[in-house]
């Protein structure tokens, strides 16, 4: 059963900073995309930031500069840093993994047969002005 729990939201003013975390449990062998997207009450829900287990990453213009996404492959944990947050930035943030494999080196996979994504339950991040 593979599970991926986040921590590390919160309250914090403008300009403030928080760090997220998200750690997969489970029969992991490796994942090789782990990011975050983000979710405003009757808005869609759209990337953050993503990082594959070799190190390249992907952000969205609106954080750039800001964030910094980080991982540590050996622990399947993911983490997020928000600087000088904004209003703005008041949203559900969701970690994800991709192309995990199990001990065997097979991916995951849904009943469909194509690789699978797992999320996390999501974390709260309101910023007040």
């Amino acid at each position: 059963q593979v599970q991926l729990v986040e921590s590390g939201g919160g309250l914090v003013q403008a300009g403030g900073s928080l760090r997220l975390s998200c750690a997969a449990s489970g029969s992991i062998l490796s994942i090789n995309v782990m990011g975050w997207y983000r979710q405003a009450p009757e808005n869609q829900r759209e990337l953050v930031a993503r990082m594959t287990s070799g190190g390249d990453t992907t952000y969205a213009d609106f954080v750039k500069g800001r964030f910094t996404i980080s991982r540590d492959n050996a622990k399947n944990t993911v983490y997020l840093q928000l600087n000088s947050l904004k209003p703005e930035d008041t949203c559900v943030y969701y970690c994800y993994g991709f192309g995990l494999r199990d001990y065997s080196g097979s991916y995951y996979r849904t009943p469909g047969g194509t690789v699978d994504t797992y999320w996390g339950q999501g974390t709260q991040v309101t910023v007040s002005s």
